[in-house]
């Protein structure tokens, strides 16, 4: 590109899911109550895991950590979307783009592996139970925590690193309601092609590698519980898993939906894939 034709990038303009008047204030309280709703269920469900003394298990110290993940993966996109609602002008810098980028891969990936941790711990606890104290200590517990987090801001980081060596010379109309890497790849004035590449392989790796040993996990897990002759006892351990088990489907569902496509696709899909995720 001559030289003289280069225009930098200093924002971007975040289209949203409408151009319609009329629906902007309707999807503010829409979203306004669904992302209450999100702070305040997980907010409540931190504040009583670190409080009630009976709570304080690992698997409900993973669970406080996985409802920590969910507010801050809501938190990096509604606010903004909110606001935006109710702005003619629905702009984000540069900078903040990119920084909603980094937190929004790296706390979805954190998400991915605190699952993956999640039924690590009921495999334990189910398939050996003897063992579930010294397995599964306060420090353990630590590391599996930290785990997710460092691996989920360093893929973030990298996956940041990378698309901010691509050029961005206009236009600067993001086809979304917040920075992600598909709309993104569309703007940019030079070659995509191993930033797409890199994008398809990490999400797939990242995706198909936590929900492989979540799967695997499963499968340990539900082979003794078939064989405990008691229907309670059975109960019991089924209901153990069962919302774990909701909770991935949810958000498995939501992450092949947004990440497994071709940029060309529409926001609206998205969206409809963003609401299932709060």
């Amino acid at each position: 590109m001559l030289k003289e034709n280069y225009t930098e990038v200093t924002e971007f303009i975040l289209l949203g899911l409408t151009d319609r008047a009329d629906l902007q204030p309707v999807l503010f309280v829409v979203f306004l109550v669904i992302y209450l709703i999100t702070v305040i269920g997980n907010v409540s469900m931190i504040l009583l895991i670190r409080t009630d003394s009976k709570l304080q298990t690992p698997m409900y110290f993973f669970l406080s950590h996985l409802s920590f993940v969910d507010l801050c993966y809501a938190t990096t996109v509604t606010p903004q979307m909110l606001v935006h609602f109710l702005c003619k002008r629905k702009t984000i810098s540069f900078l903040g783009c990119f920084i909603q980028f980094h937190f929004f891969i790296a706390l979805v990936i954190a998400d991915y592996y605190m699952l993956t941790v999640m039924a690590y711990d009921r495999y334990v606890a189910i398939c050996k139970p003897l063992l579930y104290g010294s397995k599964m200590s306060r420090g353990v517990c630590l590391s599996l925590v930290a785990a997710p987090y460092s691996y989920g801001f360093a893929n973030g980081l990298a996956q940041t690193i990378l698309m901010l060596r691509l050029s961005f010379c206009g236009p600067n109309e993001i086809n979304h309601f917040y920075c992600v890497d598909p709309p993104l790849l569309v703007l940019a004035c030079s070659d995509t092609n191993f930033n797409e590449t890199a994008t398809f392989v990490g999400a797939g790796f990242n995706l198909m590698c936590s929900l492989t040993n979540i799967f695997i996990s499963y499968i340990f897990i539900f082979r003794p519980i078939l064989h405990i002759h008691s229907t309670e006892g059975r109960h019991k351990a089924f209901s153990t898993c069962g919302s774990l088990l909701t909770a991935v489907t949810a958000f498995y569902w939501t992450l092949f939906c947004m990440y497994l496509r071709p940029p060309s696709e529409t926001t609206g899909q998205n969206c409809s894939c963003f609401l299932i995720s709060l």
